[in-house]
């Protein structure tokens, strides 16, 4: 049975490669995109997007809604720092044919999902915003989902904006607080997990070279500012995929090695732990467990499920 997708993206370089997976994967079938506050300019992340289906090969086919341009309640932030301006560090890609749907993210979201209960698996790549808004407005559509894939947070780990958390809850820990609560079938794909286990090495980023086809031409371009941060942050060869580790087990679950279901929640008030997931691996929170958050992935499988779709 083919994966009904929607993803939820905030377009930089690995929410793109994500995107790729979702598209040219076998396995599924992508029939929205939700654009979402994050990493880039707004308008900036909306072309990103319209490209990147179009290096697809889908330009035209799926349909883009442009949802919240800020956070419920944090200060408006992104991660341009992180991108480059254009979220793809200067590649300077040429603008898409295809436009963006008249119809909001939220209003979409809400919409789909009830036209077809149980169906969609959605990939949460951004902050949580736009879903945050949709299970605010109509409840009902956090049972109406098959699963929701969410990269975000840390298990209980340092992140990557500050030492308590990573980017997507940061920019919004309000609505990734919403969200995690609402009742949606959650998995999470954690930002220390991307660090330990889903990185591409330099050799590893050769034999993507090696393809040369046009979607592999496109993931060399956008992705050498990702290497150039990752070296000179964090000290490591290569680049990190945390977006598309979320696609590739939305397409191919046997990537899951290990995955434990624990209660989560996220600080909103903290003055130096804002954006923090709580994973009470303990069990002293006295709450039932609302989220599967992947500890163990194949990795050969999700460079080899990269390799597949760039071909």
């Amino acid at each position: 049975m083919t994966l009904r997708l929607i993803h939820d993206v905030d377009t930089a370089q690995d929410d793109a490669f994500a995107l790729l997976i979702g598209m040219r994967h076998p396995n599924s079938n992508v029939e929205a995109v939700t654009v979402n506050y994050g990493n880039v300019n707004f308008d900036q992340m909306v072309e990103n997007t319209l490209y990147t289906i179009e290096v697809a090969g889908f330009g035209g086919k799926i349909p883009v809604y442009e949802g919240c341009r800020l956070p419920l309640i944090a200060p408006f932030d992104d991660s341009s720092y992180v991108h480059g301006v254009d979220g793809f560090g200067g590649a300077n890609f040429p603008k898409a044919k295809q436009r963006s749907e008249s119809e909001n993210a939220v209003a979409a979201l809400i919409r789909l999902i009830n036209e077809n209960p149980g169906e969609f698996t959605i990939i949460a790549q951004a902050p949580l915003t736009n879903l945050a808004c949709a299970v605010a407005a109509d409840r009902s559509i956090a049972g109406k989902v098959k699963d929701l894939v969410v990269m975000g947070g840390t298990n209980n780990a340092v992140g990557n904006v500050t030492a308590a958390a990573e980017a997507n809850f940061w920019h919004d820990p309000e609505a990734a607080k919403i969200v995690l609560n609402a009742g949606f079938p959650v998995t999470l794909v954690t930002w220390d997990l991307t660090m330990t286990q889903g990185r591409f090495n330099e050799a590893q980023l050769r034999q993507i070279d090696e393809l040369d086809t046009p979607q592999s031409r496109f993931f060399a371009k956008a992705n050498r500012a990702s290497v150039e941060y990752v070296k000179k942050t964090h000290g490591v060869e290569g680049s990190t995929h945390p977006d598309s580790i979320a696609a590739a087990i939305a397409v191919e679950p046997s990537i899951i090695k290990k995955a434990t279901e624990y209660y989560v929640d996220i600080e909103t008030h903290g003055s130096i732990t804002q954006g923090y997931m709580l994973v009470d691996a303990v069990r002293r929170s006295g709450h039932e467990p609302n989220a599967r958050v992947v500890e163990e992935i194949d990795q050969d499988l999700f460079f080899e499920t990269m390799l597949k779709v760039l071909s």
